[in-house]
């Protein structure tokens, strides 16, 4: 009997646009995942840059974008607890919540493969859960094989295994925030309910 699966995607999500949606439903669609759960960051200990918008705004808005969706939750683990905070306590914290019988995966988009090598426990993290790369359809997939000589061949063997194709979707969060900017529209990368937040919330002035 194949395992339950559940599918954690972590992100800053500043903000939540269509395209994150679109790729979580592909990617829950060929693992087979009984349900993702969008994960806000407080503050990726990779990047220098806080989050434009605040805990709670970003919350709130991944929250309205996955409303729609009975297979979509959200979760503010990270979000309450201190900075830094680090994926292989998000997905322990899962685990032990659903239970050792469930298979934890971990989205990951593949321009991130790269950074994999200065994350905390990486070889713990691809152990104890399925980091699941996320390919942009028709571009070229990271070069695994590389990370042999690090990781060892197993762990290679697994992310390569765990790799999946999604749609190419022409949105990013950064594009998002330069259209609020200038005040132009973004009804095609949003969905109304967050536009109508950011809006009643002055978000990205």
């Amino acid at each position: 009997m194949m395992r339950e699966r559940i599918a954690l995607f972590g992100g800053s999500f500043d903000p939540i646009h269509r395209g994150h949606a679109t790729v979580a439903k592909a990617v829950a669609e060929q693992i087979r995942a009984a349900k993702v759960i969008f994960i806000p960051a407080k503050c990726s200990p990779l990047k220098r840059l806080s989050p434009h918008a605040g805990d709670d705004d970003r919350f709130n808005m991944v929250t309205l974008a996955t409303a729609d969706d009975d297979a979509f939750d959200v979760s503010d683990c990270e979000l309450k607890r201190p900075a830094p905070s680090f994926t292989i306590d998000t997905v322990r914290l899962f685990q032990r919540e659903y239970g050792k019988e469930t298979a934890i995966h971990w989205l990951l988009g593949a321009d991130s493969v790269k950074d994999l090598v200065h994350w905390y426990k990486i070889e713990e993290l691809i152990d104890e859960c399925n980091l699941t790369t996320m390919l942009r359809a028709g571009y070229p997939p990271p070069d695994f094989d590389s990370y042999e000589s690090v990781w060892g061949r197993d762990r290679v063997a697994k992310l390569k295994r765990n790799a999946v194709t999604t749609p190419l979707i022409d949105a990013s969060s950064t594009e998002v925030r330069r259209r609020l900017a200038a005040q132009e529209d973004v009804s095609d990368l949003l969905h109304p309910d967050v536009v109508a937040y950011i809006r009643e919330h002055r978000l990205y002035e």
